[in-house]
């Protein structure tokens, strides 16, 4: 649990640094990650192998393998993913509503980043590039 909590303070730290990023910048490391699975593809390919190997000792069930299962098309699906986010508009900053008190007070609600997100899900690999994406747009 310590280790967690630990963890968990850094990512706080990392989140108000990434929280003022641009668009621009959000969107280049988003590129940076679509580029680095292309490019990595075949090193990733090789791991995916290992845990395939791993799941089959542990009678994984072929539906589950199959879910686990990275090819060059899906991780090519899951880059163009990436890409997809990158041509979305950035809602940080965008004002969401906005009025006045009668005292001449304006409020406005305005998007800010969600700052650190957890999540569990299930066994597909693409989810944790598609998250930490959708993360980063935000």
């Amino acid at each position: 649990m310590n280790e967690l909590l630990t963890k968990a303070k850094k990512l706080k730290q990392a989140a108000k640094r990434l929280a003022i990023l641009s668009t621009e910048e959000k969107n280049e490391a988003l590129a940076i990650i679509a580029e680095t699975l292309i490019a990595r593809k075949s090193y990733i390919l090789e791991e995916n192998e290992k845990d395939m190997a791993s799941g089959k000792e542990n009678g994984l069930s072929p539906s589950l393998l199959d879910r686990l299962q990275l090819t060059e098309e899906r991780i090519h699906q899951i880059a163009d993913g990436v890409r997809q986010v990158i041509q979305l508009p950035d809602p940080i900053g965008e004002t969401i509503e906005q009025w006045s008190r009668p005292n001449g007070l304006l409020l406005k609600q305005i998007r800010v980043p969600l700052g650190v997100v957890g999540m569990v899900y299930e066994a597909r690999p693409n989810v944790t590039v598609d998250a930490a994406s959708l993360c980063q747009a935000c």
